[in-house]
């Protein structure tokens, strides 16, 4: 968020045309996007004009910004907040926020308030930390541009205008309009041919192994992914509706205006749609639900009961009762308004209540220089029970592994973290446990196809019988020396004895492991899952600079952080 600072002789008395902010977030989840529109909210009931922009991993902002030739005095007059958001089992927990923050103001710009961290492993989530930072930010923002005199600030829990006007529309009109999806070109028709279950199928796990081909000349990267936007299953689909009332007329094509510029509304949607339609592929009645979710159907109760117990959520108080009610059981919307009977939503009001149907990236598990006009995935089914037993299966996940050979669905790619050496000579190793190894796989085969054969592999999973993803394949090109490959199968050693885990097997290869990293300058791929492993990959390699590197621990540490900086460490996780 930032804002020209207002001179001296206007700064308590700002011009209305003066009155005017920019939000600029990132996101990928959909929670920065969530805040923003709050911030955006906040401004609007301050009677600040708030221009909210969506960045992107290629935004040229961030280059711009490191230039080394830029002026310290180039942000002088500009005034700024920051808000990160982030998961401190990440090393670099709000790390981007942070570097932002520091670079603008060596730039020359002032800190409006001290830069709110949100944590998801908070108990409240985000919430946490943002209440507090919001209510900080507006103080602050009431003292620059105070309210004009007879005008009262808007308060944050009255009913905020929707921000989409709808009409109903002749019938049959969705059908002849185009589906902005389609017409997108960063998308390409894909037709599934394969959706393989590779692990045992007696196996807790369901991981799949998927193979999409094209008629497109597609072209990725290894470490690049693939974007999916699933659908809701439509036996969900029309109980909720019948829930909420709105099966009678689901089916009733409805035109569709943003009438609130500085509120986001999902990606791709057209303006001639259904209800049945947006629910089925734009809004997602399976999330979670935020606070902001309740703050809006607290207005819509029709039952004293329930109005008062959304109340007594939203309090501070309640955070705590809305905490074990919502997110530690995984209580998802579709069951909350099972439970809150009585609230009647106009249907202008679904894209300020129900979160966007985000799309979902998965790491591309193949080169397209060995499979060209085609997409390999490697995905982990998400199923599982919540603490109150209730079965739970991923949006995405479910949707996919329902397709069979011949469907067609729009896949899109996105360039991802990882490149590769520009000297064939420098090795590779890739540390990729579970479904890790997806982007591990496009990178072996990428070096493969090319003729270079100084690749390592680890791997680690439970069971080498059970979910050793793509076993069969490593041990080929171990065969004909195109791979060094090392596996930890944590479950299938004796009774008692510890389990064996990758950084277990780098610890074992320190004096192998020194040698391709110091010596011969090795690049190192990490990707999995956030929780311990990647830190522990760290520390091993740490170890082996020390044990055979004869390096002290500072020096290795500063080693490890010099490869990372240089881009010779690339980290791709997640929690």
């Amino acid at each position: 968020m930032a804002s020209s600072t207002p001179s001296s002789s206007t700064k308590h008395i700002a011009a209305q045309e003066d009155r005017v902010l920019s939000i600029l977030y990132a996101t990928e989840t959909g929670t920065a996007q969530d805040v923003a529109d709050r911030l955006a909210r906040l401004c609007r009931g301050l009677r600040i004009r708030a221009r909210v922009h969506r960045t992107t991993r290629d935004d040229p902002l961030w280059n711009m910004l490191l230039r080394a030739d830029l002026p310290e005095d180039l942000f002088e007059d500009l005034a700024f907040a920051t808000f990160g958001l982030g998961d401190s089992a990440y090393e670099k927990f709000c790390w981007p926020a942070k570097l932002l923050s520091r670079r603008l103001a060596k730039l020359g710009a002032s800190e409006l308030c001290s830069r709110g961290e949100g944590d998801d492993q908070h108990h409240l989530g985000v919430d946490g930390a943002l209440g507090p930072w919001m209510e900080a930010l507006s103080n602050v923002l009431k003292q620059i541009y105070p309210l004009p005199n007879g005008v009262a600030q808007e308060p944050l829990d009255s009913l905020p205008p929707a921000r989409v006007t709808m009409s109903d529309a002749p019938m049959g009109a969705q059908r002849t309009r185009k589906d902005p999806l389609v017409a997108d070109r960063e998308y390409h028709l894909a037709i599934v041919k394969c959706n393989k279950r590779i692990t045992a199928e007696d196996w807790y796990q369901d991981v799949r192994h998927f193979e999409f081909s094209f008629d497109d000349e597609i072209r990725y990267n290894p470490g690049d992914v693939a974007v999916i936007h699933p659908e809701t299953i439509p036996a969900d689909v029309e109980s909720f509706l019948a829930c909420i009332g709105y099966a009678n007329f689901a089916d009733d094509p409805i035109d569709v205006r943003h009438a609130l510029e500085d509120q986001s509304l999902p990606d791709h949607l057209p303006s001639t749609t259904t209800l049945r339609e947006i629910f089925t592929r734009y809004l997602d009645i399976n999330a979670v639900p935020r606070r902001s979710f309740f703050a809006v159907l607290k207005h819509f109760a029709q039952d004293e009961l329930e109005r008062e117990k959304l109340e007594e959520f939203l309090s501070e108080e309640g955070a705590d009762e809305m905490y074990e009610y919502c997110q530690r059981p995984r209580r998802t919307i579709r069951e909350v308004l099972e439970e809150f009977r009585s609230a009647k939503i106009p249907r202008e009001y679904v894209f300020d209540l129900f979160p966007p149907l985000r799309p979902r990236q998965f790491s591309i598990a193949s080169s397209v220089k060995t499979h060209p006009k085609s997409i390999h995935l490697c995905i982990a089914i998400v199923q599982y029970r919540t603490m109150l037993k209730i079965p739970r299966r991923g949006v995405c996940t479910s949707w996919l592994s329902r397709l069979k050979a011949g469907d067609q669905l729009l896949i899109g790619v996105q360039k991802g973290f990882i490149t590769l050496p520009t000297e064939p000579t420098i090795p590779v190793i890739c540390i990729g446990p579970g479904t890790g190894v997806a982007p591990m796989r496009a990178v072996i085969q990428e070096r493969i196809h090319d003729g270079i054969h100084a690749n390592t592999l680890y791997f680690g999973c439970r069971s080498a019988s059970k979910d050793h993803h793509y076993g069969e394949e490593w041990e080929e090109y171990v065969s004909s020396d195109r791979l060094t490959y090392r596996a930890a199968f944590s479950r299938d050693g004796p009774e008692g004895a510890p389990r064996t885990y990758v950084q277990d097997l780098i610890r074992d290869d320190a004096k192998r492991m020194d040698e391709l990293v110091r010596e011969m300058g090795a690049w190192v791929y990490i990707s999995g899952s956030s929780n311990k492993m990647p830190a522990a990959v760290r520390a091993a390699i740490r170890h082996a600079l020390v044990s055979e590197g004869g390096m002290s621990e500072d020096e290795a540490q500063e080693f490890v952080v010099k490869m990372e900086k240089d881009g010779r460490l690339i980290e791709e996780c997640w929690s």
